[in-house]
């Protein structure tokens, strides 16, 4: 069967606006420098990755062997011990957090999950799902944990088991909390029963290669990091990756006879399309590829931020992010170029795949605007 002339019109136009939709937005960390046509055949299987990606299951149609390929590439990349890892690709990284948190949860009960003002709107959810006492710290300016509330908000609580959950790149502002701060806090109150959840959604594919490196990952002290797969690497379905360590997730791991696997995931069917992607997008770039695209990001957001200053906008950036932060932008162009605002301050992101062209663009419709009588 095929489509009616009508339908197929239909297509065909909806396709040419989301050409020109993808190619106009600047405002969130979405990246658009991917090419998966080689993969196109793939379409026509029903791939579905159930249960534990380590597992062997009696359902085969399955991309498990690439999906591993994709989480020991993500473990070295996050320095997770040897032999003391375990991950899924996930729907997204608000997954992964929920899933961070549920290990949290089930390895202390009793824990009070600690995580700051600027933390994603999906986490307070995430909290409300899993039933668990929590406690919103401060932050500072730039978008970081205020480091002395955390401490004194815990002291209070420290009969308790800490569950902290930290931004690795906030959604307004990119700002990294320090975990290395975080486990002084905790050596600081002898907190011993602790978790410490990483959520890398932007920044886990760019600070691995930023240089001093941000303390974000298991060698930090982390016990389990989300990043998103559409994001700083590229996916046009979007996916995620958590990584834990493998001794923690054992502790909650129960067999489904059903499916002859582990049940060690959030969601039982998961797409099997994703970790083919990803390990295509690995084996493409590897290391070196990754890093010229985070160095070819961040000279975008340099560029992107002295082209605003000069216009004698009030624009910063926090130090080796990608986002470029200003106050809140005419409505037409936060429209054009699909820009996020929130308390009276617009961003934009440098992801791979922007172009300078489109920065000057941008930056042209500012000046348009002030020329004609706007602030």
């Amino acid at each position: 069967m095929e489509l009616n002339p009508s339908d197929t019109h239909r297509l065909e136009k909806f396709l040419n606006e989301i050409k020109d939709k993808t190619d106009s937005f600047l405002g969130y960390p979405v990246s658009k420098d991917f090419d998966y046509r080689g993969l196109f055949e793939f379409l026509q299987y029903p791939l579905n990755n159930l249960g534990d990606p380590f597992t062997k299951s009696t359902w085969q149609v399955d991309s498990r062997k690439f999906e591993q390929e994709v989480i020991e590439f993500m473990a070295e990349l996050f320095r997770a011990e040897e032999n003391d890892f375990w991950g899924y690709v996930t729907n997204g990284g608000s997954e992964g957090n929920l899933y961070g948190l549920y290990l949290a949860r089930e390895l202390y009960p009793s824990g009070i999950a600690y995580f700051s003002r600027e933390t994603h709107y999906s986490v307070s959810k995430n909290l409300h799902l899993l039933n668990m006492r929590h406690i919103m710290i401060r932050s500072s300016e730039n978008g970081e944990i205020d480091y002395e509330d955390l401490y004194e908000t815990i002291k209070i609580h420290r009969d308790k088991p800490a569950i902290i959950f930290a931004n690795i790149g906030t959604t307004m502002t990119e700002a990294k909390d320090d975990l290395t701060k975080i486990r002084e806090i905790l050596d600081r109150l002898v907190i011993t029963e602790r978790y410490i959840h990483s959520d890398a959604a932007l920044c886990g594919g760019l600070a691995p290669f930023i240089t001093p490196r941000p303390p974000f990952d298991f060698k930090d002290g982390a016990d389990s990091i989300s990043v998103s797969g559409h994001k700083s690497f590229g996916s046009p379905i979007p996916c995620g990756i958590v990584i834990a360590r493998k001794r923690n997730v054992n502790r909650i791991a129960r067999s489904i006879a059903y499916i002859g696997s582990l049940d060690t995931t959030i969601t039982g069917s998961r797409n099997g399309l994703t970790p083919i992607f990803l390990w295509y997008l690995i084996k493409k770039e590897g290391m070196e590829g990754f890093k010229k695209r985070v160095n070819d990001a961040l000279e975008m957001a340099d560029y992107t931020l002295r082209c605003l200053k000069n216009m004698g906008i009030d624009a910063w950036r926090n130090p080796d992010a990608i986002t470029v932060v200003l106050p809140e932008v005419p409505e037409m162009i936060k429209e054009k170029w699909q820009l996020a605002t929130a308390d009276g301050r617009t961003h934009l992101i440098c992801m791979p795949g922007v172009r300078r062209e489109q920065i000057d663009e941008f930056v042209e419709d500012l000046k348009q605007h002030r020329e004609v009588g706007g602030h």
